[in-house]
């Protein structure tokens, strides 16, 4: 009885920890969306923590500017089509890897698994500049094929999630498949995809918070007067003399954090589904 009671309070006092933590990390975005609400007069130093009043609120009005002024809708079509071109391209060439690395097994599958996990580990700033000159000699440097790039940098995480979690899978009912007439392929799509679900949606959801908030990979590859991210675009809010337009600014920042927040919130079950089932065995 007194072990229940103690295990109660730790319970308890666990909780009331993790919850003011995350008291800790939602503020910023809270402090983001008041001042975003806020006339650019009344976004300083001395008065960014103060609430909105009668005489500082602008409403929509940074939205609204911020909108037109840095032409974000383009950007966000750029950012749009960039994350779901490259999350898909990510999962369905990493998970096939993953199903050869773990069904095939020889010195090529562990050498595939080990460059795949080692990839995780280099520093983006080592291969930095050779990837733009490379990016401009093969034509990468547009929003259409810069998923090419996001599949060699995203390889290394998705490679090692589903290979964890394949290596749980019985061999068993890929067999029964290929006993009932089914090729690779169709063991692959109908089989095994509908298997990897939980992962498939906790990598893609890791994933496109990557890329949908990569600023530094666009910056160095992309034409940035020509192809804007999201990212990008906020940037330019900063003007001459070192100028920067606050209000419009913190609105951009809210409707680009906006997306990711719903979806992770939508999906959060899922990564923790994923990332436990890919931690069973490997």
């Amino acid at each position: 009885m007194e072990n229940a009671k103690t295990t109660k309070r730790i319970n308890a006092v666990i909780s009331v920890a993790l919850s003011l933590l995350c008291l800790v990390y939602i503020y910023p975005i809270v402090l983001i969306f008041i001042n975003s609400l806020k006339q650019e007069r009344a976004i300083s130093t001395t008065r960014i923590f103060e609430l909105p009043t009668a005489e500082t609120f602008n409403g929509l009005g940074n939205y609204f500017y911020g909108i037109t002024s840095m032409n974000f809708l383009q950007s966000f079509w750029y950012s749009l089509f960039i994350s779901v071109s490259s999350v898909l391209l990510i999962l369905l060439c990493c998970s096939m890897c993953a199903w050869y690395i773990t069904r095939v097994r020889g010195v090529l599958s562990s050498g595939m698994y080990y460059l795949c996990v080692f990839s995780m580990v280099v520093p983006f700033q080592m291969v930095m500049f050779t990837l733009a000159k490379t990016a401009d000699t093969l034509k990468l440097n547009n929003p259409y094929n810069i998923c090419i790039i996001y599949l060699g940098f995203g390889a290394g995480l998705a490679v090692f999630m589903f290979t964890g979690f394949m290596k749980s899978m019985p061999v068993e009912i890929e067999e029964a498949a290929m006993i009932d007439g089914c090729n690779p392929l169709q063991i692959f799509f109908r089989v095994v995809c509908p298997i990897l679900k939980p992962t498939m949606i906790s990598t893609a959801i890791l994933e496109t918070m990557w890329v949908w908030n990569d600023y530094l990979l666009p910056t160095l590859v992309l034409d940035i007067k020509k192809y804007r991210t999201i990212p990008m675009a906020i940037q330019y809010f900063r003007g001459s003399y070192g100028k920067v337009e606050m209000g419009p600014m913190m609105a951009c920042i809210m409707l680009t954090v906006l997306p990711v927040v719903i979806l992770y919130l939508v999906c959060q079950r899922y990564i923790i589904e994923g990332v436990v089932a890919g931690a069973v065995k490997g």
